[in-house]
């Protein structure tokens, strides 16, 4: 082999410079994202939305910041396309096509509330380089912020569909809760999606599991805020779950386990005969090829290599991140002693699927539906 045998091929000119400009794309569209993350947190949609064409000055009042980083800010929502300048007025203004997607009214259509996970991984980065040349992972207590985050995220779409559109994925569900049957929620994190339930159906009881002594100590207060009484949460290990239930619950918990597979086989021993495990994880394929042009594809792996891969792999655990998929799940939740998988999406919740996998069924059969 020659030596102009073994070099790539030249560039081709036209090809480079588009994905030079691509990649310049990127760049901008990742410093956007902080700066969303960063009006997210203050307000600044939200109070922009509220207003008439403002100045820099009204808006900062009218949130309670600071002037100088408000006007600096505005600058790159301009630039970014993301809020309309006049300079003849020097008043700002936010666009309501644009505000469905960036304020707190937009509810599960909030997608500035997701930006905050990018600061997130910016926080850890280091630690994620170190694991590329050592191996290991950067454990669960380098993400103080990450609960809460995902409490915020998790209740835009519970307050909303928990009741009238993912319970009733489950033929019968929402029929057997208001009778009253035992509930346990994996996972559960500061435990906003079992006191939505434990709220709605009274007549049943609810029980929130997780390992997190700090989600725990969150979800306690914040039933007893909202005066419940059929609920109650225990910190515990999600592979030694005690007690028999009707219905076992775990959104978005699975995949980011050390041990998914001992904790799917202690979820089918503690359910009744008849029992139905409801699973919400990712929606994506654990072929990657089949993964090309997801429309959150990056950020799907993305937030593998930065947290739900490396968390697992930091307790020698098996680390799935994104090969946990369609594929994955069924294969998995088959080999703990489910049957029948009915998988199904529901709209505002574009990053999972909802699996429901019923105990007592012997048939070896998997269902996809959207709705």
């Amino acid at each position: 082999m020659t030596v102009s045998q073994g070099r790539q091929a030249s560039p081709d000119p036209a090809r480079r410079e588009a994905f030079a400009g691509e990649m310049t794309d990127v760049l901008n569209k990742a410093v956007l994202a902080l700066l969303t993350s960063v009006g997210h947190q203050c307000g600044l949609f939200d109070a922009l939305a509220g207003l008439p064409p403002s100045t820099s000055a009204e808006l900062a009042k009218a949130a309670d910041l600071d002037e100088r980083y408000v006007r600096e800010w505005l600058g790159g929502m301009v630039v970014g396309g993301i809020v309309e300048y006049d300079p003849a007025s020097d008043t700002y203004v936010l666009p309501p096509e644009h505000a469905a997607s960036l304020t707190r009214a937009g509810g599960p259509d909030n997608l500035a509330a997701m930006m905050p996970y990018i600061a997130l991984m910016g926080e850890v980065e280091q630690q994620v380089v170190r694991c590329f040349r050592d191996g290991g992972g950067v454990p669960y207590s380098a993400y103080p912020r990450f609960q809460a985050l995902r409490a915020e995220e998790t209740a835009r779409v519970y307050d909303t569909a928990l009741v009238d559109v993912i319970v009733p994925l489950v033929p019968g569900l929402a029929e057997r809760l208001r009778a009253g049957i035992d509930v346990l929620d994996v996972g559960t994190g500061h435990g906003r999606a079992p006191l939505v339930l434990a709220q709605a159906f009274s007549a049943s009881r609810f029980q929130g599991l997780d390992q997190s002594a700090d989600g725990i100590a969150a979800a306690r207060a914040e039933a007893a805020r909202a005066g419940v009484r059929n609920l109650r949460y225990t910190l515990a290990d999600s592979t030694q779950i005690t007690g028999e239930y009707d219905l076992v619950t775990a959104f978005d918990v699975i995949h980011d386990l050390a041990r998914p597979a001992e904790t799917l086989a202690a979820i089918a021993r503690a359910l009744r005969t008849g029992g139905t495990f409801l699973m919400g994880d990712i929606a994506a394929s654990s072929r990657l090829e089949q993964n090309i042009g997801h429309p959150l594809g990056p950020a799907l792996y993305g937030f593998s290599v930065f947290y739900c891969m490396t968390t697992s792999l930091s307790t020698g655990g098996a680390g799935l991140g994104t090969v946990w998929g369609r594929e994955t799940a069924v294969r998995m939740l088959s080999e703990a002693g489910f049957g029948s998988v009915d998988i199904q999406s529901v709209e505002g919740d574009p990053l999972n699927s909802y699996y429901v996998a019923t105990k007592g069924r012997t048939a070896d059969s998997c269902h996809e539906h959207h709705r």
